[in-house]
């Protein structure tokens, strides 16, 4: 049973094999994921990860640890803190905050390797097993 207080995360340090993937998926080919020599002449230095892909992590940890298996999304509020670059290594983290009825509202968050946030933002999920 989920109770206010509960917390999971999920870890993966991104390659490039994840962002060409990723790029692939959706069609996002912006030159700052998947061109090396126009990444560098960006503000960022080099090739960045997309936002979407980093904060898609927050949805393993909700549909896989807390609240797991069955949980249905309902709202996302997303900020983009800090790029990722590829090899960098981050932990999408949720913590339960609020639960009504069968609603369960959660802080959502994903740190680098060097505990920086580089994604906030709240949830809301459905959970049918509660």
């Amino acid at each position: 049973m989920v109770k206010v207080g509960d917390e999971a995360g999920f870890s993966k340090t991104l390659t490039e094999y994840d962002v060409y993937g990723f790029a692939g998926i959706t069609g996002d080919f912006n030159e700052v994921h998947v061109n090396r020599a126009a990444a560098e002449k960006s503000r960022f230095g080099k090739q960045v990860c997309h936002g979407m892909l980093v904060a898609s992590f927050i949805s393993t940890v909700l549909g896989m640890y807390l609240p797991g298996p069955g949980t249905i999304y309902l709202e996302q509020n997303t900020k983009f803190l800090k790029p990722v670059y590829i090899g960098d290594t981050v932990t999408a983290q949720v913590r339960v905050t609020e639960i009504q009825s069968k609603v369960v509202s959660l802080e959502t968050f994903v740190k680098n390797q060097d505990d920086e946030v580089v994604v906030s933002g709240l949830a809301k999920v459905l959970v049918e097993n509660e």
